[in-house]
């Protein structure tokens, strides 16, 4: 086995340590809510150490392809690469629970990037030009959460608009319903009086004409009385 000294034991150890972090507080996700402001921060810093193990990850195979000191064995390069296999299936299957379905082609939070244009940021890089470069992802995801914030907001904005819209043309749709239903009330009444009105108007007619022939009768009696009397 290679000596605790050697520079990809440290940077594996360091690794093994992130996925353990991980472990620890997808455990912690138990205890909050469902949903809710904490939770999606306790998702996002999840989300940030699953790609700073990949990061770790990238780091390590590049280590592999350029070892310092003493040259490994077949064997030990061969077991060195299981080590990274392994635990590269364990940031994958992590990532795949929280929806970064693009993390084992390393198109993590920081963009569209394949794993050889990743692992290319690590080359030549030492420990503390790890830790500069994992520093420079985060900032760059923080970046990325707050464009993503601002168009939630304004999303949340367009819609709460869009809401308020249709509750206004819903009252005016329920204010002309009641209008139609008044002005149909109306017209019924309306319809009604001109039928009663008709009614009467052809039953006064009718009276009329019977008073007119009586009062002809009459005067047409008197007539033939005084033709008689006269004559």
């Amino acid at each position: 086995m290679a000596a605790s000294s050697d520079p990809w034991i440290k940077e594996y150890n360091e690794a093994v340590k992130i996925s353990d972090d991980i472990n620890g507080m997808i455990s912690e996700r138990i205890s909050l809510p469902a949903s809710g402001p904490e939770t999606q921060r306790h998702a996002s810093a999840i989300r940030r150490k699953i790609t700073i193990l990949g990061t770790r990850l990238d780091g390590l195979q590049s280590l592999m392809s350029r070892p310092t000191g003493k040259p490994l064995t077949e064997k030990e390069m061969n077991r060195r690469k299981d080590m990274v296999a392994n635990l590269r299936s364990k940031a994958n299957q992590m990532a795949s629970a929280f929806n970064m379905s693009n993390f084992a082609n390393r198109d993590s939070l920081l963009g569209p990037e394949t794993k050889t244009d990743a692992m290319s940021r690590t080359v030549g890089l030492d420990n503390s030009g790890l830790v500069g470069l994992q520093r420079q992802i985060m900032k760059e995801q923080d970046e990325g959460l707050e464009k993503l914030e601002e168009t939630v907001l304004s999303t949340k904005h367009i819609a709460l608009a869009v809401n308020e819209e249709l509750d206004l043309h819903t009252r005016l749709i329920d204010d002309l319903d009641q209008h139609v239903d008044v002005t149909d009330s109306r017209l019924r009444r309306v319809q009604k009086n001109l039928a009663i009105l008709n009614k009467r108007t052809k039953g006064g007619c009718s009276c009329m004409c019977m008073l007119l022939a009586v009062i002809g009768i009459v005067i047409l009696a008197v007539v033939i009385y005084l033709l008689i009397k006269y004559l």
